[in-house]
């Protein structure tokens, strides 16, 4: 079914990049300001300025050529290339504040539009003539983007007349100075708005370099170009080329033209040197038409392009279009931006943010283009390839000149940048296209399991509770949703294991994508799978078996006892191979009426020492019950009891003295000690209360001895074997 973007007039190289392009960047500062910087610079100063600028503009053009012909970029030009790499939360950062910019530019071209005009009619009506040309702005850029181009057309004619007088002007014999007096460096006198005080370098590439900024005119274009993947590269940079021979020549025909004196004192000296003064006026309006006009369209398709994203409000209404495929609802908002901006008939308090947000785009392309090249990912594999070192140039160079321009100005675009950010990444988001964030994070991941394999002591300090939880009643994992949440939270994991004999008519993969899901919502990552099988134990097994190898893997069992469990058949062949393969086991009992109480008290239980109470790094199977204890203590807010029940009465103070070594060491403040000494079995039903009981366990723990512990001591137990990788004292 044909869509209204389907009936949109697509463009081609020439008319769609290469001619908005190449008329941005012969743009007003070619005409008033190409003679100061020669005057102030010298030829060989201005000649190095045209250099470095079109240098960086250059290495952010390679580098968007390769982005481009490797994704399929839709409308939006640099916001649709930065949000299918890095997603539409930093899409959105430079989406937002470019569009605001170029509104702001489309006004500033208004009113040096209206400079040259007054220049020629100096009685006529300064507002009226920003409302005239506001006027025939707007209205040829909601009728179409192609009457648009056409009018650019016109334009391009206007100005390589302009061009033309120049060149006419040169073989007239306009060039009397020498070559070798105007092959000099600059003096730097300043201009007659500081009186001639001096100036710099820097301060002269800062009044230049915005020329150089219009590359993203033709790539605002692509979502109306026919073939964006070969357009944008070639348009760009054929662009560029004429653009920088043209700004090479013309500041070599002003030096051997125009006296120092002329230069640095007369903005107008192009007209007053051009063998036909009259078509270089032309030149000016038609260029600051030309940037202004492609400016509205580019800055009307970037609002498209985030209407159709969802990333503002109301954005079903940005993202209509026209029975012909233009957004007039994005240009008539658009419209009215622009209007707003000229009714405070000064910007140049703000017009130094437009350059700098260019900058910022361009140093955010670079970045995608060296976080693919770094990532080592297959699906980066773009037509048109540019070395390692150029974005890199690119970046450097753009963030170099931010600062040199306006250090002050550069600080609050990046702020603005970062605050929209802020806001967005808490819009949840939904991104229609697939990002390089996953392929960022997965070679990150993949970069720290090689630097950390094999240093399983030194993962102590790294310890979280990544879990296992076997699942085959639902209804039993639901009801441990809040415990198995307070274990993990906030850092841990949850891995929900399947285990059903056939998948065919079953629901269980959606109801555990459900569970998964709503551990994810309460901020512990979980995912899922189901494996086939008859047998429990041999599902479960088979499930650690295969991820032993793995880097990130579940570090613990969870094994929820319920009364349908077959406990020497089902479970315990799971905790003896969880013991082989070094994974620590958590058997939880809930107790019948009990449950989990008022979540107040934690009793840790610690085995009698027997003669050996010395504290090293191995304290026994105590680790991961002490670690545990200790995560469910932050989430319930409750408190820690360790309890110790011995033989022999002499060694009591032994083993207060042990507890209280290993609550500093352990750095477990506010803990309960409590030591007794008799029969284990008769302490335990006369010990304090305790909402949860955590006991130690090994491989041949018996089914009488989990039922009398929750019998005994009223309350849901938890028998805890260590994996051996677990300190609590680191």
């Amino acid at each position: 079914m044909e869509t209204s973007n389907d009936k949109a007039k697509k463009f081609g190289t020439f008319g769609g990049v290469f001619t908005p392009t190449l008329l941005t960047i012969l743009g007003v500062i070619m005409y008033l300001r190409m003679g100061w910087v020669v005057g102030n610079a010298g030829l060989l100063g201005a000649w190095l300025i045209i250099i470095i600028s079109f240098a960086i503009t250059l290495c952010t053009a390679l580098s968007m050529s390769s982005i481009t012909t490797n994704i399929r970029i839709g409308a939006g030009g640099a916001y649709a290339i930065i949000s299918q790499s890095l997603g539409l939360e930093v899409g959105g950062s430079l989406g937002i504040p470019r569009y605001i910019s170029q509104g702001l530019a489309v006004t500033m071209y208004i009113f040096g539009f209206r400079e040259g005009w007054l220049g020629i009619f100096p009685e006529h009506n300064a507002f009226l003539v920003d409302i005239c040309v506001f006027a025939g702005l707007i209205t040829i850029a909601y009728i179409s983007a192609n009457l648009a181009i056409k009018i650019q057309y016109l334009i391009m004619v206007v100005i390589v007349a302009s061009l033309v007088s120049i060149v006419l002007a040169a073989y007239d014999g306009s060039m009397q100075i020498a070559t070798s007096e105007a092959l000099k460096w600059g003096s730097f006198e300043g201009s007659a708005e500081n009186n001639f005080e001096g100036s710099s370098f820097w301060i002269v590439f800062a009044v230049f370099f915005p020329a150089a900024t219009g590359i993203m005119a033709g790539a605002n274009m692509s979502g109306e170009l026919k073939d964006p993947r070969k357009s944008i590269p070639v348009g760009t940079l054929w662009a560029i080329g004429v653009s920088f021979v043209i700004y090479m020549l013309l500041a070599f025909w002003l030096a051997r033209t125009a006296s120092h004196e002329d230069l640095i004192s007369n903005y107008n000296i192009i007209i007053d040197k051009a063998y036909v003064g009259p078509l270089i006026i032309a030149g000016i309006l038609g260029a600051t038409f030309s940037s202004a006009l492609a400016s509205l369209v580019g800055s009307s398709r970037i609002l498209f392009a985030m209407g159709q994203h969802k990333v503002l409000p109301k954005s079903n209404f940005l993202a209509g279009q026209s029975s012909n495929g233009q957004p007039r609802n994005a240009m008539i908002i658009t419209g009215i931006l622009i209007f707003a901006t000229m009714l405070l008939r000064n910007l140049n308090a703000v017009a130094p943010l437009v350059t700098l947000f260019f900058l910022v785009t361009y140093a955010m392309i670079n970045i995608v283009v060296i976080i693919e090249q770094n990532l080592g990912l297959i699906s980066y594999r773009p037509i048109f390839k540019v070395k390692r070192w150029i974005p890199w140039l690119g970046l450097v160079s753009s963030v170099l000149a931010m600062f040199i321009i306006n250090p002050t100005i550069s600080l609050i675009t990046i702020a603005i940048v970062l605050a929209v950010y802020w806001y967005l990444s808490r819009q949840n988001l939904e991104t229609p296209f697939e990002d390089v964030r996953s392929g960022l994070f997965v070679s990150f991941a993949e970069w720290a399991a090689k630097h950390t394999w094999g240093m399983k002591k030194m993962q102590q300090r790294a310890w979280k509770p990544n879990l296992m939880v076997p699942v085959r009643d639902l209804s039993g994992a639901r009801g441990n949703f809040q415990f198995l949440r307070n274990i993990a939270s906030p850092k841990g994991s949850i891995k929900l294991l399947g285990i059903e004999s056939t998948s065919e008519g079953s629901k269980m993969s959606e109801n555990l994508e459900t569970l998964a899901q709503s551990f994810r919502d309460q901020g512990v990552f979980s995912s899922w799978t189901i494996i086939n099988t008859t047998d429990f134990a041999k599902g479960v097994n088979y499930g650690n078996q295969a991820l032993l190898g793995a880097f990130f893997r579940p570090n613990i069992v969870f094994l929820n006892l319920q009364q349908h469990d077959q406990y020497e058949t089902e479970l315990r062949p799971v905790i003896k191979e969880c013991i082989r393969l070094e994974i620590g086991v958590l058997l939880y009992q809930s107790h019948p009426t009990a449950l989990l109480g008022q979540r107040n008290t934690i009793n840790v239980w610690i085995s009698d020492r027997k003669g050996n109470w010395s504290l090293g790094w191995d304290i026994g199977n105590l680790d991961l019950s002490t670690l545990i204890a200790y995560k469910l203590k932050k989430n319930w807010k409750a408190q820690i009891r360790l309890v110790m029940v011995l033989n022999d009465e002499s060694e009591k103070a032994n083993a207060m003295e042990y507890m209280d070594k290993l609550i500093n060491l352990a750095r477990l403040p506010d803990t309960l000690t409590e030591v007794y000494v008799g029969d284990f079995r008769s302490i335990v039903s006369n010990a304090p209360h305790a909402d949860l009981n955590i006991f130690g366990m090994h491989a041949d723990l018996n089914f009488e001895f989990v039922k009398e512990m929750t019998e005994k001591t009223k309350s849901s137990c938890l028998f805890i074997k260590d994996s051996g990788h677990e300190s609590i004292l680191a």
